[in-house]
């Protein structure tokens, strides 16, 4: 079975292979949401964009990123500099063992930001 480690919280669960990642970390307890998206957010449609997180080992072991994640993502502005390891967890099935990193700040130094 599978491994997700949340970083931030310190916990680690094992999921059956292929479960979401946005279902499984609500069920353990892992706050996905901020603020105000704790309530308006989509109900994991991929639509919103909120329950973003940065897959920092095992982005391998994910599902490919799909047309609506990665045009939801294109819209996100911690996505700018975080093009190779963010996800939307809503999108993301988890396949194998991966660290993830919720709630990820905004970028606002980073080499690609003003690019």
């Amino acid at each position: 079975m599978p491994t997700i480690k949340f970083i931030n919280e310190k916990k680690e669960i094992q999921v059956p292979e292929g479960s979401n990642l946005r279902k499984e970390a609500l069920r353990a307890g892992v706050g996905i949401y901020q603020h105000v998206e704790k309530v308006l957010h989509c109900p994991g449609l991929g639509t919103c964009g909120t329950c973003r997180v940065l897959i920092t080992k095992g982005m391998e072991n994910t599902s490919p990123m799909g047309f609506k994640e990665r045009l939801r993502l294109r819209f996100s502005m911690p996505y700018i500099g975080n093009e190779a390891t963010m996800r939307l967890s809503c999108q993301t099935q988890v396949n194998g063992d991966v660290e993830v990193q919720t709630k990820p700040a905004i970028n606002w130094f980073g080499e690609n930001f003003f690019s």
